[in-house]
């Protein structure tokens, strides 16, 4: 019995990254006009769970580049390092490096090499968009220390 091949199913990752670009300019409004960094923390009562940190790298008049980053994390949680090129003419936004890879693919046979999922960059651009929205939902400006 043969597996159907995966399908890119364009208007979800369009979807994704529409979102992406929304949930991030609520996070960073001024990410167009110049470079900043927005550090966003949860917490479980006093403990810190972990710090979304937010780079704009570059910033054009149609594109910004992200660094997106976690640290504080969980011993469990890998640690989380993407970058994110946003187009503001389309207003969508994009995972285009994570973990030290670049360029992903729509669709990757499986197995492959480099042991990427068929569907390796809708769930990466998922993967951003469950970061910022929990970061909307339950984070909080990081109080500088002392």
């Amino acid at each position: 019995m043969l597996r159907e091949r995966y399908r890119v199913d364009l208007v979800e990752l369009q979807t994704t990254c529409e979102t992406n670009y929304a949930r991030l300019l609520r996070l960073l409004p001024s990410m167009r006009d110049s470079t900043q960094v927005r550090q966003v923390a949860t917490s479980h009562g006093e403990q810190l769970q972990g710090v979304l940190t937010l780079n704009v790298t570059e910033a054009c008049p149609y594109t910004t580049t992200l660094q997106v980053s976690q640290q504080y994390r969980m011993p469990w949680l890998p640690a989380l390092h993407m970058e994110v090129r946003v187009y503001h003419d389309a207003r969508m936004a994009e995972v285009i490096s994570a973990q030290h890879a670049r360029r992903f693919r729509g669709v990757y046979p499986y197995p492959n090499a480099d042991m990427h999922h068929p569907d390796e960059k809708t769930q990466l651009n998922l993967f951003l968009a469950e970061w910022l929205s929990h970061a909307l939902a339950c984070g909080h400006e990081l109080a500088p220390l002392g």
